[in-house]
């Protein structure tokens, strides 16, 4: 009995303090908590509520209060009270634009990024909504209400009046409405931002019309499209009037919007790059068409990072504090990960100075390879045996890099030996021979080059050939020095010449019965000239055949 007792006291008590709250407009706390307070249904006073209006005439006073909060309900604004301030003499450090900054010293605005134009000011000792929020009040209001239902209003009234369980009938009817002319202009409008931005690309990027950009477009009109219809709905909600509904449906709208405009950036870059790719191919490197996705990759990261701020925006977050902390917070990580640094710059002087392509073969520190990928931290290069070196780039960029892939002609040095017993002759048509074959191969730069007797070996003559090969990739020259050994060996075996190796030959004369086992030479001139004429028209047709840009005509 005593229990239930206290609490009906406790009831009569907190009633009695409803009926008995005052207008306080101490703080900037206590001022917007009265104008929101007696605006509710269960504690309406609008004459209490306009107390905070200050330098109108009642009615008007009235008015400007109401149409204040129909512009907060409207935008989905709920007030967290918890974070107005409740010191009398607080200053804002927001900017408040057309005021100087000594009249800014006592101002609050309870929504400072989502509406920045409504705010209070301390007047003397207590704090009312701001002359400057007063004079652009239309212009808030019509920007929050672009699409009102006023003409309907007035001419179907009881409609307007109708409920059903306590809910105002027209504003379900009226999402249900907007819902279906959202979809109705989705299947309007997506041919038509497809058919625009088919224009848009035949006016900027002729030379792109595969299949792939194609499809690209059609991804793109999509979100575009649904960009329209986000914008559209945010016109109608607030003229709902729903605050919780539009608080919520606002918000998750806005977070939408900014989802899609990052899509379609990043669906931009993409068409950008494929222009880059196809427009003028021939005047870009290697490492050019490298660095390109390297700074899509950026550029995407500075997008999703543009979209995260504007994401927290919406949830009253100041991205300038963000980025203040982020960039403490880089500092620490800079000094944590200095070698992570050093690759990025390390990166950045590679694209600059270039003192390599992709595809290059380049020597430094023990290291030697094919460059086949310039990364963000690391360069990889493969090596002769398939190995695969991940370099950090700030050791490339620091190194003395030997890039033999800049290398005019690929060198190549050798030595044939022939037998002590060549006669000098033979010897001397095999060199001329030799000769004929470097002046005919199609890798080779016929007017530099070396064939010549050069010492005695231990076992052998000695002959050096010295030799440059136009075909700068590795495999190439592999193949070059093949059709060229290929073509020594056949002039040796039509000559007779026998290559030495390293031996102990005992030479018997005579041997009773045995014809002599010393070799025999070709020694008469003519059938030696033949044979090198024979040897060389016949390495002139197998390159002849092996060559596709030669002729096939007669005599080409």
């Amino acid at each position: 009995m005593k229990k239930l007792l206290f609490l009906l006291l406790l009831v009569g008590f907190y009633s009695f303090a409803q009926k008995d709250q005052k207008v306080d407009l101490s703080t900037p706390n206590a001022t917007l908590y009265t104008h929101i307070y007696f605006l509710m249904p269960e504690n309406y006073d609008i004459e209490k509520s306009a107390s905070t209006v200050r330098g109108l005439p009642k009615g008007e006073a009235q008015f400007v209060a109401k149409r204040i909060k129909e512009i907060f309900d409207g935008n989905g604004l709920i007030i967290d009270f918890s974070k107005v301030p409740i010191d009398a003499n607080y200053i804002d450090t927001v900017d408040f634009g057309v005021r100087t900054l000594e009249h800014n010293a006592n101002r609050y605005a309870p929504f400072p990024v989502r509406l920045p134009e409504v705010y209070i000011e301390k007047q003397g000792n207590r704090w009312y909504f701001s002359e400057e929020t007063i004079e652009n009040l239309d212009k808030v209001y019509k920007d929050t209400f672009p699409i009102e239902f006023s003409w309907f209003n007035e001419r179907f009234p009881e409609f307007f009046k109708t409920t059903v369980n306590d809910v105002l009938i027209w504003k379900p009817i009226a999402v249900l409405i907007t819902i279906i002319i959202s979809v109705i202009l989705y299947y309007i409008l997506e041919p038509i931002m497809f058919f625009l931005l088919r224009v848009f690309q035949r006016l900027f990027f002729r030379k792109i019309s595969d299949g792939k950009t194609m499809a690209v477009l059609h991804e793109l009109a999509k979100p575009i499209v649904f960009i329209v219809i986000i914008r559209f709905i945010n016109k109608v909600l607030p003229s709902l009037q729903m605050v919780k509904l539009n608080a919520l449906m606002l918000t998750g709208l806005r977070i939408a919007e900014t989802v899609f405009w990052i899509f379609v950036v990043l669906k931009l870059l993409k068409v950008v790059l494929n222009f880059y790719h196809e427009h003028n191919p021939e005047e870009k490197t290697k490492l050019d068409r490298q660095l390109a996705p390297i700074l899509n990759k950026v550029m995407q990261g500075i997008v999703v990072l543009i979209g995260f701020l504007h994401i927290l925006t919406l949830f009253g977050v100041d991205p300038g504090t963000v980025l203040a902390g982020a960039s403490i917070g880089g500092v620490a990580v800079a000094f944590a990960a200095q070698d992570s640094v050093k690759n990025l710059i390390g990166t950045m002087v590679i694209f600059l100075d270039k003192p390599f392509q992709l595809d290059d073969w380049i020597e430094f520190g023990g290291v030697e390879g094919s460059v086949e990928r310039v990364g963000f931290r690391s360069t990889k290069i493969r090596a002769a045996d398939t190995t695969l070196y991940q370099v950090p780039n700030s050791k490339i960029s620091e190194a003395d890099i030997n890039n033999k892939g800049l290398r005019v002609f690929r060198r190549y040095t050798t030595e044939v030996g022939v037998r002590y017993d060549t006669p000098p002759d033979l010897m001397e048509a095999f060199i001329e021979g030799i000769k004929k074959l470097i002046a005919m191969h199609p890798s080779t730069k016929s007017q530099s080059y070396n064939v010549d007797f050069i010492s005695f070996g231990s076992s052998s003559l000695n002959i050096m050939i010295n030799v440059y090969f136009k075909g700068l990739d590795w495999g190439e020259e592999q193949e070059s020095k093949h059709i060229l050994h290929m073509g020594i060996v056949r002039l040796a075996a039509a000559l007779g010449v026998e290559f030495a190796f390293p031996s102990t030959t005992m030479m018997i004369e005579e041997f009773p019965g045995q014809e002599s086992l010393a070799p025999k030479y070709m020694t008469d001139k003519a059938d030696i000239d033949k044979q090198v004429k024979m040897i060389s028209d016949d390495f002139a047709d197998r390159e002849h055949r092996m060559d596709p840009n030669a002729s096939t005509l007669p005599g080409g």
